[in-house]
């Protein structure tokens, strides 16, 4: 086979043309790579002499961080301690100075000059009343008419209702369920077994939701009905504005007017069943190996400093703070009817209370014969 000149020119190991380019590449990259050593070297030392002077203020900042956390540590470690303990002790101080400034204004009566120009009491409450039952007289009103929520002041016409069902008071009641579920205020739990009188007493010395309810269910007129008859009740006596929904008052729904309640509240402690009950400063009874003890709500009844014949306290948000009771004038022993209606606080309805009978008492002749009340009662009956 004949050997072919160009391809042993183009592949030979002996072209002198691709030796010299070969030996050209080699010499290149050594050339490249002597450069690149010799700009290191040059920059060498400015690089490094850079980056030492930039590491330098890291350096420097980070005992200071450090000592900025530690700082930060130990003030937080101190809030949680004695400055936190040091912060609720001014909310404190704080919470009781307002709570004594607030009390200070309630114990200071509030006065105004009327359209007679009398100065008569300016009370903190939505509406009240002074009544004498004797001569079903208005002596002092405040929209004494209007129509107004009254929260468990409604438990006075439960225990008239009840009682005049004649039901035994020695029954024995089981409490069920359904008269403790969302009571708000009660002395019951399920299965407890008691008296009618024991829940009787419950009902009007501890305001318990539960006995009004227990109480309503064992009557021979049944739930229903006892609402049914309270309402016919409230009619009969001639109470325009009253309307019952429930036999414990926690439904807003059950509403009356200052006037109404005066004349309710004396009709009420007039019957020595009631009246006996509503004087007493608390009430306890036994319930298998348990002692149940109410405490009156009424804080002027507790305190015993006024001549109480009968009263009832009331709240829930829609009515505010409520009290209808019978007092005894000092003097001459007069018994008359005091209710107010929507006060501020628990506290302000018995001051403003208070207040109210201060006033009758010192002006007790004027009042009562008619010197003072006249023009009162006259525009009373018109708006009747």
């Amino acid at each position: 086979m004949a050997l072919n000149p160009i391809a042993y020119w183009r592949y030979s190991r002996y072209n002198l043309l691709i030796f010299l380019m070969a030996k050209l590449n080699r010499f290149t990259k050594i050339l490249v790579s002597l450069t690149a050593t010799a700009v290191i070297a040059t920059c060498a030392p400015e690089f490094v002499a850079a980056q030492t002077v930039a590491a330098a203020p890291s350096a420097q900042k980070t005992p200071a961080r450090a000592a900025t956390t530690a700082a930060t540590a130990k003030k937080k470690k101190a809030y949680s301690a004695s400055t936190a303990r040091a912060r609720r002790a001014r909310l404190a101080s704080a919470r009781a100075a307002a709570r004594a400034r607030e009390l200070k204004e309630l114990q200071t009566p509030r006065f105004r000059v009327d359209e007679f120009g009398r100065e008569v009491p300016d009370v903190r409450a939505e509406a009240a009343i002074i009544y004498n039952p004797e001569t079903g007289e208005v002596l002092w009103e405040n929209h004494a008419n209007d129509q107004r929520s009254i929260a468990s002041i409604t438990k006075v016409m439960t225990a008239l209702v009840f009682l005049e069902s004649n039901t035994p008071l020695s029954t024995m009641v089981t409490v069920e369920r359904s008269d403790v579920s969302r009571a708000s205020t009660t002395y019951l739990r399920n299965g407890f077994k008691l008296t009618a009188d024991d829940l009787l007493n419950l009902l009007l010395v501890g305001s318990d939701n539960a006995a009004a309810r227990a109480l309503a269910r064992v009557s021979y007129l049944g739930y229903d009905g006892f609402i049914q008859r309270m309402n016919e009740k409230a009619k009969e006596l001639g109470l325009e504005n009253t309307v019952y929904a429930d036999p414990s008052g926690l439904l807003a729904e059950n509403m009356s007017s200052a006037y109404d309640l005066a004349r309710l509240i004396a009709y009420a402690a007039a019957d020595e069943r009631v009246g006996a009950i509503m004087r007493k400063t608390s009430f306890s009874t036994s319930v298998g190996k348990s002692t149940i003890t109410a405490n009156s709500t009424n804080q002027i009844v507790r305190s015993g400093d006024i001549d109480v014949v009968g009263g009832k306290t009331g709240f829930i948000s829609r009515s505010g703070y409520c009290l209808a009771t019978i007092l005894k004038l000092p003097q001459s022993g007069q018994q008359v009817a005091f209710v107010v209606l929507g006060a501020k606080s628990n506290a302000s309805r018995f001051w403003e209370t208070r207040h109210l009978f201060n006033w009758m008492a010192s002006r007790t002749k004027a009042l009562l014969e008619g010197d003072f009340q006249q023009p009162h009662q006259d525009q009373h009956q018109q708006q009747q």
